[in-house]
């Protein structure tokens, strides 16, 4: 089935951002996703974070690869670049354009069979590497467009539409990403707008490559009773790591220097924060203790959500393999390909 396109109606008095840009504009076709999907809960998260971020939609470019996951990317952001990959290959298709053009903000959508059975080596090494692109994956524990067949993220013992329990062990997407140096780390619930939207924009923001697992139930064939990806499932499993919200960078906020239990802080809009002091018990910055965290919840049967780990310091592509500056996009032919005596020298270092 084919997308359809979606009316453009703009209401007079609909509220825009700095670029002038209403929440409509960041929108894409209409969804043929099945109704309730969790998937479209993503996309308009995916939308009010981009709209929040006052994100150019041209200055961006949505990968993808094969699944009900990568249909999202037709359905945000229409006036950006987009390119639909081969089945678990958007990885290596996303380090090749942030190769070329790293000017380009990169949104990558894909599933848990896209991602954790035919693309693990792709994600993997797009770990590695340090891509600067934002991993969106949509996690629902069945192939959805094959009917419903367990997939490498599906948690033993968890129950088929059928009535079939998996006896296979599960792959986490947030153990493996802490485990090969992700930078960015962070797990939400497609049904949690509250907590997904600052988390998307601050995957955005940062430099590096950030990953968000989504639980995102299939209202088909992984939403009934059994299911560990269910909503109810989910809903009453979620154990919040640390309440997350995302501030645009602006002048420092300093805490007054108080020793009272509450201290009222004043934002750049005005207002104002009381804030009380907790137990440091929880430390996103720590990959030990995430990992940590992220196993203990498991042990007991809950789903570690909200943003588990990031390493500000962190580098990506670019800097490691020290490129210039300048987009390879907009380099000259002369300077792209220097001509065979640079060659020649370039490989006398080598011998």
């Amino acid at each position: 089935m084919t997308s359809i396109a979606k009316p453009p109606v703009r209401h007079p008095s609909s509220r825009t951002n700095g670029l002038g840009l209403t929440l409509r504009d960041y929108e894409g076709a209409m969804s043929t996703l099945c109704a309730g999907c969790g998937h479209d809960s993503v996309t308009a998260a995916l939308v009010q974070a981009a709209w929040e971020l006052e994100l150019p939609p041209h200055r961006a470019a949505k990968m993808s690869g094969i699944g009900c996951s990568s249909k999202t990317t037709a359905y945000f952001m229409k006036q950006s670049h987009g390119f639909n990959s081969v089945h678990g290959r958007m990885p290596s298709v996303t380090s090749g354009a942030a190769a070329a053009n790293r000017e380009l903000t990169y949104i990558g959508v894909s599933g848990d069979g896209d991602s954790l059975s035919i693309g693990l080596g792709q994600l993997s090494h797009a770990i590695r590497r340090g891509v600067n692109m934002l991993y969106v994956l949509e996690n629902n524990g069945v192939y959805g467009l094959t009917k419903g067949q367990f997939s490498a993220s599906a948690d033993i013992g968890s129950l088929s539409k059928k009535g079939e329990a998996n006896e296979q062990a599960p792959i986490d997407p947030v153990l493996l990403a802490l485990t090969l140096g992700a930078t960015f780390v962070a797990r939400s619930f497609s049904g949690d707008k509250k907590q997904l939207v600052p988390i998307l924009k601050a995957g955005i923001a940062h430099k590096g490559f950030a990953i968000v697992d989504i639980i995102s139930p299939c209202v088909s064939f992984n939403d009934h009773e059994g299911s560990t990806k269910s909503y109810a499932f989910t809903r009453e499993h979620e154990v919040e790591a640390v309440h997350t919200d995302f501030v645009p960078l602006q002048r420092e906020i300093t805490v007054p220097d108080t020793h009272e239990d509450v201290r009222v802080v004043t934002m750049h809009d005005g207002g104002t924060v009381r804030l009380r002091a907790t137990a440091p018990d929880y430390d996103p910055t720590n990959r030990e203790s995430a990992y940590a965290h992220v196993r203990a919840c498991q042990k007991r049967g809950e789903i570690a959500t909200g943003l588990l780990f990031v390493d500000e310091g962190g580098t990506e592509m670019h800097d490691m393999l020290r490129t210039v500056h300048s987009p390879l996009v907009d380099l000259p032919y002369d300077q792209l390909c220097p001509g065979a005596g640079a060659l020649d020298k370039l490989m006398d270092r080598y011998r």
